[in-house]
């Protein structure tokens, strides 16, 4: 199973990164749309974001609209003395960023600014791949896959951001994995059937 859900990470990670400039940001520009207006956005108030890495739809513009619009904006940063776990701290325009393990930016740990998870509103969750049923693919790590987990009996309500490139027919899933509510491109909402 790891061997098939590798070949499917390493050939979307490659389409992904073919995507030009002018391609990034106009995907960018749609799912921003969609995303303002969305009923779930337009009630929340603090939001779980993520900064973009490795191809992914560029979220720093939907990140400072969301800011613009009074929403509270809350980034992931690795638990350094929890395997797989991910706090969420506060983020604005004065947020000081540090790479993580993974090269990634990410808030500097400031222990007064975690927001805990019960009082998100909005996961918006980073993937690899997806297919029809909102079935989602990560990188591998297993640090959303732990907080989707009965995401259902939360209080939050997660989201999926993909390229239209990221689609694929069928996902070869195990019982960790985790369907989303719903996926969001460039193009259109995808809803868990």
């Amino acid at each position: 199973m790891f061997c098939k859900k590798q070949i499917v990470r390493n050939f979307i990670r490659n389409i992904r990164h073919k995507l030009t400039f002018e391609e990034q940001k106009i995907s960018a520009e749609k799912i921003i749309k969609f995303i303002l207006f969305h009923p779930k956005i337009i009630k929340s108030k603090n939001i779980a974001l993520y900064l973009s890495f490795d191809g992914e739809i560029n979220t720093r513009p939907l990140i400072n609209e969301l800011l613009k619009n009074g929403k509270n904006i809350f980034l992931p940063v690795i638990n350094q003395l929890i395997p797989h776990h991910l706090d969420f701290l506060y983020f604005d325009s004065k947020t000081k960023l540090i790479k993580n393990i993974f090269n990634i930016d990410e808030p500097k740990l400031n222990k007064c600014k975690i927001l805990p998870i019960k009082y998100l509103d909005i996961i918006i969750v980073p993937l690899v791949a997806f297919d029809n049923k909102c079935n989602r693919l990560g990188m591998g790590g297993g640090f959303y896959d732990k907080i989707l987990q009965n995401w259902s009996k939360k209080n939050f309500y997660p989201i999926g951001l993909a390229h239209n490139c990221q689609y694929v027919k069928k996902l070869f899933l195990t019982e960790l994995d985790v369907q989303l509510p719903e996926i969001i491109t460039p193009e259109k909402i995808w809803k868990k059937q």
